[in-house]
């Protein structure tokens, strides 16, 4: 899909020019929608092109972290529990 949006000139050009708005209305709209909930780390991923540790320094740096509660510690070590030992 595109999305085609108009911009004042004095706000255009205070987002840093033309050949940047795209990128940085594009990485806007991941980390809100990841902070939201209604994007994925690995949507995240695609949407902007990064790999694994680019996404987690990406969302790191726009504050878009989510919280990570005693119940998904509890979720994630009785998952490794199932694991096979190697």
């Amino acid at each position: 899909m595109q999305v085609t949006i108009q911009l004042p000139d004095d706000m255009a050009e205070a987002l840093g020019g033309s050949s940047e708005i795209p990128r940085r209305l594009l990485e806007g709209f991941a980390a809100d929608g990841y902070r939201a909930g209604t994007l994925s780390r690995g949507q995240v991923r695609r949407l902007l092109g990064l790999d694994y540790w680019q996404t987690d320094e990406f969302l790191t740096r726009h504050g878009a972290l989510r919280e990570y509660s005693l119940a998904d510690l509890e979720l994630d070590r009785e998952s490794l529990s199932k694991l096979p030992a190697k």
